[in-house]
């Protein structure tokens, strides 16, 4: 009897979504950093057995949008809602319930989908506030089984993991079993640069780029990938490439590195940062990055 099915992963930014994710694959397949909405697809993670395959979704982080990227990113999470055949909602010890993810679990709540909700960074609180809080989800969620967990720790992610195969569906394998997700080496490509670029510049800059891959050729001995950093002023440029080119160069080292290390081979890594003018708000350029909009 095979057992497979899709698991999406929602809940509010920067509550360890990717983290988990990444802890249940065994592979980095998410940006992870210490600042919010860092993942703006769903990116699919898939783990198979003998008898099993699980489809992971990780989503973006629910939010208001301000914009027209925020809005596709929410369709993304909306759309998760709709095709899951378990969903797994992350919170953590001290996240509050807001607006935008009230409306989130009123619509679990009147659903029928299996839900488990984890609780994620348990290391972080008390015995007793744990115990408040398992039962404050209990009551939100009641149909949905509560599992505390540490996905920094690796605690409690077996647990998980052997509750998703207990409400796994009977089915066959959506994917070939040696697949292990749904992204191209140009998409991890993109994703490992942003990230560093989320992790060495502040305030409104991380979230005004989008990195494009113009060109990814493989050879045996080494990958070569050029890429184009999009920003929308003229003056976040100058930021992102620093004084002397020196902060571009910074990014790019970091990068090159961390793509060694994921494909298991040598990188050649040029990078150009390149003004598009308000492009979180361009219909078009969206679609080209693979944000649904309409």
């Amino acid at each position: 009897m095979h057992k497979s099915g899709f698991v999406n992963i929602i809940g509010n930014p920067n509550v360890g979504k990717s983290t988990i994710m990444n802890a249940l694959v065994g592979e980095r397949l998410s940006i992870i950093t210490s600042k919010a909405q860092t993942t703006r697809h769903r990116i699919m993670g898939i783990v198979n057995g003998d008898d099993f395959q699980i489809v992971y979704s990780d989503t973006p982080g629910i939010l208001k949008p301000n914009y027209k990227l925020q809005e596709s990113m929410m369709k993304f999470v909306n759309s998760a809602l709709k095709d899951a055949d378990i969903l797994l909602y992350v919170t953590d010890t001290v996240e509050k319930v807001d607006e935008a993810s009230a409306e989130i679990l009123a619509k679990i709540a009147s659903g029928d989908i299996p839900t488990i909700v984890a609780i994620n960074k348990i290391d972080l609180t008390t015995p007793e506030t744990l115990e408040t809080l398992v039962a404050q989800w209990q009551e939100r969620l009641p149909k949905a089984h509560v599992v505390p967990v540490s996905a920094k720790e690796c605690f409690n992610i077996g647990a998980l993991f052997d509750l998703i195969i207990k409400y796994l569906p009977v089915g066959e394998p959506f994917y070939p079993k040696d697949v292990l997700t749904d992204k191209t080496m140009r998409f991890f490509a993109a994703e490992i640069i942003r990230e560093k670029i989320l992790l060495n510049y502040s305030k409104e800059i991380p979230y005004s780029v989008e990195v494009v891959i113009e060109k990814y050729k493989e050879e045996p001995a080494i990958d070569r990938i050029s890429a184009v950093i999009l920003v929308e002023r003229e003056s976040q440029k100058g930021i992102i490439i620093g004084h002397k080119g020196e902060m571009l160069k910074k990014v790019g080292m970091a990068a090159r590195l961390e793509l060694e290390k994921f494909l298991g081979k040598k990188v050649f890594l040029q990078m150009y940062v390149k003004v598009s003018d308000n492009w979180r708000n361009n219909d078009r350029r969206l679609k080209e990055f693979g944000y649904e909009i309409g």
